[in-house]
């Protein structure tokens, strides 16, 4: 990736496109920029390979059974970059990150509800070589993220060309949530959420008109949802941080929800243990994110505690990782 990338009128009208339907015709967004089809597949290609762009397809975890933990781990500098990417090539991780100066570990794991006891949280974490200390926080409730996009992202186009991006899916009428035989539907999505109906053919071992049938009826239902990745260092981020904070059980649901308004944070959810808040600021430089937490959240009264935890590197974001990656 080039870092001195400068995202022009085209990309970021394209970015905000991908972030109203990730899976939006190239040939939809071109007329909603006014360009050719030619360059918006040009433009898309090129953000992909300088950037990072990508977009993928996720399930909503409220909707198919499944509990998220998020995992905080402390290793021994040298052993907390290859413990990363260990972590970051499961399945069931996202959201690894390097912090606190790269000494420890965030990441969210996700597991079935009814089998719990299957996840690396249980069995894999305490025999792993190197890890000085675990602990471990149930996502109780997300205020904001998952298919509420970030608001730093481009926000450049006026309601007539939205309107024309909104996606329009009609339900079949079968199965409304995810189930265990859309497992290799959903990897296929994650891994690229513009994947072709005959690619998820191919992926799948279904006919492409079963598979726009049961796509349609999972968007309708809100089951799935498709989101970008990008580098947030083209958006303007070079100060990121998670934000830890204790909140009384009283204030906690106003806090959260006030905190969700807030434009530094691109996520904000309840958790367990000794903080009960967690959020992922994002600011342009140590100078904001300086302010944000002396006068955005310093002004909460209700906020008892704060803990800032520097981002260092994000390992791996919610899709799978590419090979470049690994």
């Amino acid at each position: 990736m080039r870092d001195h990338h400068v995202l022009d009128d085209i990309d970021r009208g394209l970015i905000h496109a991908l972030n109203i339907d990730g899976r939006a015709p190239f040939s939809r967004i071109a007329t909603a920029l006014g360009v050719s089809t030619q360059t918006v597949t040009r433009r898309y290609r090129r953000l992909t390979a300088e950037v990072a762009l990508r977009v993928v397809g996720l399930h909503d975890t409220r909707h198919a059974g499944q509990a998220q933990w998020m995992l905080r781990l402390t290793a021994a500098p040298h052993a907390a970059q290859n413990l990363a990417q260990a972590l970051a090539r499961r399945a069931d991780t996202s959201w690894v990150k390097l912090i606190s100066g790269g000494t420890e570990i965030f990441a969210i794991v996700t597991a079935a509800n009814h089998q719990p006891d299957r996840s690396l949280l249980l069995h894999d974490i305490p025999r792993t070589a190197g890890i000085t200390a675990v602990s471990a926080h149930y996502l109780l409730h997300t205020y904001y993220g998952g298919p509420t996009a970030w608001r730093g992202r481009p926000n450049v186009l006026n309601e007539q060309q939205q309107r024309l991006l909104e996606p329009v899916v009609q339900p079949h009428g079968e199965r409304p949530g995810v189930t265990d035989s859309d497992a290799a539907l959903l990897a296929a999505l994650r891994t690229d959420g513009r994947a072709s109906q005959a690619d998820l053919a191919k992926a799948t071992g279904w006919s492409a008109a079963t598979v726009a049938r049961r796509l349609a009826d999972l968007r309708a239902s809100g089951a799935i949802f498709f989101d970008i990745e990008i580098s947030t260092a083209v958006l303007g981020v070079t100060a990121q941080a998670l934000l830890w904070m204790s909140v009384a059980p009283s204030h906690l649901d106003r806090v959260a929800t006030a905190l969700a308004r807030h434009a530094e944070l691109a996520f904000v959810a309840a958790t367990t243990g000794s903080t009960n808040l967690v959020a992922n600021a994002l600011c342009a430089d140590p100078a904001a994110l300086h302010r944000y937490l002396t006068q955005g959240l310093g002004s909460v009264e209700a906020i008892h505690t704060i803990e800032t935890a520097p981002v260092l590197r994000t390992v791996k974001a919610t899709g799978p990782m590419t090979a470049a990656g690994r």
